[in-house]
């Protein structure tokens, strides 16, 4: 997910975009731990991605915070 994708969405649907890529970050640890045949890719972007999430997260908070 790019920077613009995630700044164009609601916070709601932040919320939910993090929660599901949670999941399947969670998924993939535990299939890397026991198959060992989770794709390490994948893992890098998922959590590359959630970062992005709380980034925008946290500046949204800022500026809400700012304006109060």
């Amino acid at each position: 997910m790019k920077i613009e994708e995630v700044k164009s969405k609601t916070d709601t649907e932040l919320t939910y975009e993090l929660e599901k890529m949670k999941k399947e970050l969670f998924e993939l640890r535990f299939k890397s731990r026991t198959a060992g045949t989770a794709n390490p890719a994948r893992m890098r972007v998922l959590k590359r991605a959630i970062a992005r999430v709380h980034t925008v997260r946290k500046e949204r908070a800022k500026v809400a915070q700012a304006t109060v």
